[in-house]
């Protein structure tokens, strides 16, 4: 039997790219994409690569004869969604925005949400009704850093990473434009992005001498994010003192990811069209002195958004972990 999915807030970047995961995943019938804004138009009129691949509208309705409902919204849309609409019990749900990925915020409705980041809870995953999904950024950052934290190797840690321009969603900033982004990079957010509670929280869940918050100085992971002048991707710098031979690193690292069919580790020097229109993250270590160095890459639109929902949604129903996830588009 198809798992009949429901997907609310299709009409944007992890709506769209759900979408084009979903119609052709071999175990998945969409039921529905609701789009206020859109609804009774095709789907291809809004994300119009998709002409010929599928003859869905948009709903303007919820249909609750589905099996999962997916959460396509902005950050903290999900939580007031539902509020106001009290979804049944039997449908299993997945938020990709941020309204439920602490611990301290992650029920609603007798709701509990499993963070879900499958490299650290895959167990609790499998057996959820309810999941978070991670952000684009601590993705990237926690899958370059989590074998050193269940190994309690993590001190302070410095951190660098660039995004592209889908990173910061389908509406249109001033930061957004094509005029703007080419040929430009910026910092933002500094010290101070959204995603440290999350990733803070995973790190601390394997290394409890590590904090659990972003602290106000002293030991924790300090991350300036910046604007890339390019469309998809996520590249990650990590800096912090291990005294841990490269060999070493590299083996723990190994058999840290060894059952995780998208996480890769490897001595070469990574670079994002490893990575870029798949749902992988790339891992590559360098070591100078005691100062080692964590290079990690992901697309922020499919492994840090909606291909990692996808990968929560099979382990939710006990599919394959790879089904509908096996991408590569062009290289070039």
């Amino acid at each position: 039997m198809a798992i009949k999915v429901g997907i609310i807030g299709g009409a944007g970047y992890t709506g769209g790219e759900l979408i084009r995961l979903l119609i052709h995943h071999p175990g998945v019938s969409v039921s529905f994409i609701h789009s206020r804004s859109n609804a009774g138009k095709p789907v291809h009129s809004v994300h119009q690569d998709l002409l010929g691949d599928t003859d869905l509208k948009f709903s303007g309705e919820l249909n609750e004869d589905i099996d999962v409902l997916f959460l396509c919204l902005g950050h903290g849309e999900s939580k007031k969604f539902l509020e106001e609409n009290n979804i049944a019990e039997k449908v299993k749900i997945i938020d990709l925005a941020n309204d439920f990925r602490l611990n301290l915020k992650s029920e609603i409705r007798n709701r509990k949400f499993i963070y879900g980041l499958p490299e650290l809870n895959r167990e609790q995953i499998k057996k959820a009704n309810n999941v978070a999904n991670p952000g684009c950024f601590a993705t990237t950052i926690q899958l370059g850093l989590l074998p050193l934290a269940k190994a309690g190797l993590l001190k302070y840690v410095y951190t660098t990473g660039i995004t592209g321009s889908t990173g910061a969603g389908q509406s249109l900033s001033a930061t957004s434009h094509f005029s703007w982004r080419e040929n430009n990079i910026q910092a933002y957010k500094t010290l101070n992005h959204q995603h440290l509670g999350e990733i803070h929280q995973s790190l601390h869940q394997l290394q409890e001498n590590f904090p659990g918050s972003p602290p106000v100085g002293g030991a924790g992971v300090h991350f300036v994010p910046w604007r890339g002048d390019f469309t998809r991707g996520i590249f990650i710098s990590s800096q912090l003192p291990c005294d841990l031979s490269l060999i070493e690193l590299n083996k723990l690292y190994q058999d840290f990811y060894s059952g995780h069919p998208f996480t890769y580790i490897t001595k070469e020097p990574v670079f994002l069209k490893q990575a870029v229109n798949t749902n992988k993250c790339i891992v590559q270590l360098e070591q100078v002195g005691s100062q080692l160095v964590v290079h990690s890459v992901a697309d922020n639109l499919l492994k840090g958004a909606s291909g990692q929902a996808v990968q929560n949604m099979n382990l939710m129903f006990g599919l394959n972990e790879t089904a509908g996830l096996n991408l590569k588009a062009n290289y070039f």
